[in-house]
């Protein structure tokens, strides 16, 4: 019967290839948006959808030995490619219909043209590679999105390789949690300088309301990065701090910051989105309720908060670059939106 066993062994690995290709070819035919969470699946144990897929504790112990038979042990594949299914389901309705539950407007007025990216709207108008930075702080960086590709970033990729699909379109995320301006002025040169970007996205002002720094010192060091980003050539946004409970809660020193970045970037003649105006535009004009756009810290925002976001301020940029195809090059001095 030892003849047997060779055999045995063959279709068992067999099996096992057949069921990984079968896998494989079922992501191959999702979209790309869900195929990107199988590929944060594989690399970490990211959170996808609700909540983190972690394998079952039989595939964390050793590699199963051989059986005195020959039968090679195995995991419960067939438990873990299901799970794993299943989350990608998940995440790909989430992508899909997330403006379907909550739909995502404009703010009511106070919109201008945009004419403050003169250099990368060029750029995308001719079809030349594109590299964005988005340089911020925790939401920035993502936190309170149930996905990596969820992140504002993320989002704003996708929505311009949609609108260019013909131009190589990169979009760095370069966020760190709980910095404030001083802490990101530390990194400015390596981390968003030195890449030699075309466009900045900063976020900036949140952290130093929250920590009580005096506004005027967090103007003043804005104002000092603006000069460095603009000395290397970059198109420069930036992005005030969002409309929540806990930054309501300093409602003066919010304000305050809102208004002294939306005047440093009429003086640097650079872009603003007005990040605080927005949300509470959501809010107070348009009844969206607070917890329908930030988590449950009161701080962040959820899913929908960075996509609509993402969205507005995409739909910003490809303003910009109808602008410049039609032959209407504004002044950069002109901004997005008006300062409050």
């Amino acid at each position: 019967m030892s003849f047997l066993r060779p055999f045995c062994r063959t279709t068992a690995l067999a099996g096992a290839a057949i069921t990984t290709l079968a896998f494989f070819t079922w992501i191959s035919v999702l979209p790309l948006h869900a195929q990107s969470a199988i590929s944060e699946f594989a690399k970490s144990d990211q959170p996808i959808a609700s909540e983190s897929i972690k394998p079952p504790d039989s595939a964390k112990r050793e590699a199963p030995q051989t059986t005195g038979t020959g039968t090679l042990a195995s995991v419960d594949q067939k438990s873990l490619t299901a799970k794993t299914i299943d989350k990608v389901k998940q995440v790909a309705k989430s992508a899909s219909d997330i403006f379907s539950r909550v739909p995502c407007s404009p703010p009511k007025g106070g919109a201008r043209a945009m004419g403050s990216l003169p250099h990368v709207a060029s750029k995308l108008a001719s079809g030349q590679p594109v590299e964005i930075i988005a340089f911020g702080s925790s939401s920035t960086a993502g936190y309170g999105t149930t996905s990596p590709e969820f992140t504002y970033p993320n989002r704003l990729a996708g929505q311009l390789r949609r609108q260019y699909p013909g131009v190589e379109i990169s979009v760095v995320n370069r966020g760190k949690g709980g910095e404030d301006a001083a802490e990101m002025m530390k990194r400015l040169q390596i981390e968003v300088i030195d890449m030699k970007p075309d466009l900045v996205i900063w976020q900036v002002g949140t952290n130093a309301v929250l920590r009580n720094i005096d506004p005027d010192e967090t103007a003043k060091q804005v104002e000092d990065g603006i000069k460095r980003i603009q000395a290397a050539g970059a198109d420069l946004v930036l992005v005030d701090p969002q409309y929540s409970p806990r930054v309501n809660e300093r409602a003066e020193s919010a304000n305050k910051m809102v208004k002294l970045l939306g005047r440093v970037a009429e003086l640097r003649h650079v872009g603003i989105f007005p990040r605080f105006q927005i949300m509470r535009d959501w809010h107070e004009k348009q009844a969206i309720p607070i917890d329908n756009f930030v988590i449950a810290d009161g701080l962040h925002m959820n899913d929908w908060g960075y996509a609509c976001f993402a969205q507005l301020l995409g739909d910003d940029i490809i303003k910009s670059v109808g602008q410049i195809k039609l032959g209407v090059n504004l002044p950069a001095k002109v901004q997005a939106y008006r300062p409050m």
